[in-house]
């Protein structure tokens, strides 16, 4: 008889209205067997060594989203999200006991995944296996697809990255510095500000919340307009941008984190900017550029081995902590990558 071990569970207590609190929650203690079922072709278990929390998790807490590619959470289930983890067994056979891996996994200790055909095989080892959560994982895709496939983006051109302390924002915004662009970032503390201009490289950064009109605020950073916004926002921060976008620019909607939490969306006014400017927005997800992973690795592995770009993560470790950090990114409290150490391989 396989061997029974435990598995810590985040459970999703009921569907949420407005911001999450971590008693929409819980944990729970099962246990589970380390053995596929006999009838299980094809499939693998895992443990789950690190889980990432990302804004995106909360469209999946109400009752229905507007994604056609995950549904909604179930309450009485785990949560689901991206993790690294590592095979405990198979019968899929393109894995074997011992491999690496990142992709969409269950918030618990042990998971048994069905399609591993999705996951994405961990093959730089020397990296710390937390940056797969993050800069080598879902957010980097995100950063790169976003901004060199979406934007387009020139050398000399004008940048703005909203909430750009975050996973995805920090990187954008190296990218384009890397390209010879000018770029500004704007985050939710001074501390987040110190952060993009000392240690990111950003050449302007501001805190939004200090900012009693932000279209004053981005008139000061871009006088003669923006070239390409990567939208990680929404709401007064994207009305704001379009009257400053230059003609033919471009917006790439990554996310937009002040309007999860609403029960009634913001209204955007000033869309006509978008026929008189040209501007050209389009909203995107990572896995539209997966098929391009090899050719981000090879970019961005040599840039982090030469320190060329930074990455800064916030780490938490335990599962009973995963939901305050969770919660906890819509409010700020997060520096970096938001991530949950589970287990230690």
């Amino acid at each position: 008889m396989a061997d029974e071990v435990r598995n810590q569970q985040v459970l999703l207590k009921n569907y949420v209205n407005g911001f999450p609190k971590e008693s929409d929650m819980e944990i729970v203690t099962s246990s589970v067997k380390l053995k596929i079922p006999e009838s299980t072709k094809d499939a693998v278990l895992v443990r789950n060594l690190y889980l990432s929390c990302d804004p995106y998790m909360r469209s999946f807490m109400n009752s229905h989203n507007n994604s056609s590619l995950f549904p909604s959470y179930q309450p009485g289930k785990p949560i689901r999200g991206f993790g690294v983890v590592k095979i405990v067994e198979s019968t899929h056979p393109n894995y074997k006991k011992g491999d690496l891996g990142w992709g969409f996994t269950e918030w618990e200790e042990y998971t048994l995944i069905l399609s591993p055909e999705l996951l994405i095989k961990i093959d730089h080892t020397d990296l710390p296996l937390s940056y797969y959560t993050g800069i080598l994982g879902m957010p980097g895709m995100t950063a790169y697809g976003g901004f060199y496939e979406v934007c387009n983006p020139k050398a000399g051109e004008k940048v703005y990255v909203s909430a750009a302390a975050g996973a995805v924002g920090q990187l954008v915004g190296q990218f384009a510095k890397l390209m010879g662009c000018y770029v500004v970032g704007s985050a939710g503390s001074q501390q987040k500000v110190d952060l993009l201009k000392n240690k990111f490289g950003f050449d302007e950064a501001f805190n939004y919340k200090e900012e009693p009109d932000l279209n004053v605020a981005l008139k000061r950073y871009f006088p003669e307009g923006i070239d390409i916004y990567f939208e990680n926002v929404g709401g007064k921060m994207l009305d704001a941008v379009l009257l400053n976008m230059r003609t033919r620019g471009r917006i790439a909607v990554c996310g937009m984190i002040s309007q999860y939490n609403v029960t009634q969306p913001e209204g955007i006014y000033n869309l006509t900017s978008i026929i008189y400017k040209l501007v050209r927005m389009q909203g995107f997800v990572a896995s539209d550029y997966y098929s391009e992973y090899a050719k981000f690795m090879d970019i961005v592995v040599p840039y982090l081995k030469e320190g060329k770009i930074e990455y800064v993560e916030d780490i938490v470790e335990g599962l009973e902590k995963g939901p305050a950090a969770l919660v906890g990114l819509f409010t700020g409290q997060n520096v970096g990558k938001q991530v949950v150490l589970v287990s230690h391989e």
